[in-house]
């Protein structure tokens, strides 16, 4: 035809190429096809015409961080979960047995007595959970700390309820209902409110929980050293845990004292009841109440047989 293309002038197309448009918007619709993620020759990502998508490596570090977040909350709730289920399994003693056990004391010596008691016993945990951790293994650091926080919980929240029996303010109704009182007293580091009654409900109308998991992952941060290896850990942790006792116990102290009632003027008040599968905490926690040997009973000073037989010189 006039005006054409003669044939040996055309340009030979091989079969299976696929030229592109000479407006571009065939790298355009490449870009849209293979997504965001497609890479360039230079490794970086393509771009779509209009420029808006956001970064990949923001998105999937916001992404990260929400995970962790939520894996950190369940893990709070599940370590609160079983300080609210522990919590009516310890045993507790009431003002007529503490009483038996510290005789001629009144009651802040015996607060004295518990609270050493308690320190003494926290420390044996973080110093037990500290060597556990001798080589670095930091898959096993998670499990170790939740059972730490729930062994010194256990400790201080046996020190709390004593504590509301010597100074006479102890809380109003059954042993389920003491307990929560008891674990509110814990993660708020305050004593009970005798103006406001506790009940199980309230773990979950009144924000309890938060509470409590707020001062769980404030322990939890504190005993990050504990994990230390090469029985550095054991040490840290030993000191760490008998100083937060001890400042613990005083916060509750200086709340009873404002509200404390007087032995002589206390009303005969029934024996506590107990769980029928009470929890066994170390013995370290119960040898607060051993009063101090008399002479020639166990001592062996001089001229004194002791209790392996006279004494050696």
């Amino acid at each position: 035809m006039p005006g054409s293309t003669p044939p040996w002038k055309r340009r030979s197309r091989k079969r299976g190429a696929d030229l592109e448009p000479s407006d571009g918007s065939r790298g355009a619709r490449d870009a849209v096809e293979r997504g965001p993620d497609a890479v360039t020759g230079e490794g970086a990502p393509l771009e779509t015409a209009g420029g808006g998508a956001p970064a990949p490596a923001e998105s999937g570090g916001l992404t990260a961080r929400r995970r962790a977040e939520g894996r950190l909350h369940a893990a709070l709730g599940v370590v609160a979960d079983r300080i609210v289920a522990v919590a009516p399994r310890i045993p507790v003693r009431d003002l007529d047995t503490l009483r038996r056990h510290f005789p001629e004391l009144g009651p802040e010596e015996i607060a004295d007595r518990l609270v050493a008691g308690a320190a003494k016993a926290s420390a044996a945990v973080g110093a037990g959970v500290g060597a556990a951790n001798m080589l670095p293994a930091p898959p096993a650091w998670a499990a170790g700390m939740a059972t730490e926080i729930t062994a010194v919980a256990a400790v201080e929240l046996k020190l709390v309820a004593e504590l509301h029996e010597v100074y006479g303010r102890r809380p109003p109704g059954d042993l389920r209902a003491r307990s929560i009182a008891y674990v509110r007293v814990w993660s708020s580091e305050h004593g009970v409110d005798p103006t406001r009654p506790t009940t199980f409900r309230a773990v979950v109308d009144t924000g309890l929980k938060q509470q409590l998991r707020r001062q769980i992952k404030r322990r939890l941060i504190r005993n990050v050293p504990n994990m230390l290896p090469f029985m550095v850990g054991a040490t840290v942790g030993a000191v760490v845990n008998r100083r937060d006792t001890r400042r613990f116990a005083e916060h509750i102290r200086t709340d009873l004292r404002k509200v404390r009632v007087p032995w002589e003027h206390l009303k005969e008040l029934p024996p506590l009841d107990r769980h029928s599968e009470p929890l066994e905490l170390p013995e370290i926690v119960h040898e607060d109440h051993e009063a101090p040997e008399e002479p020639g009973h166990g001592s062996s000073g001089p001229g004194t047989p002791g209790p392996d037989g006279p004494p050696k010189d």
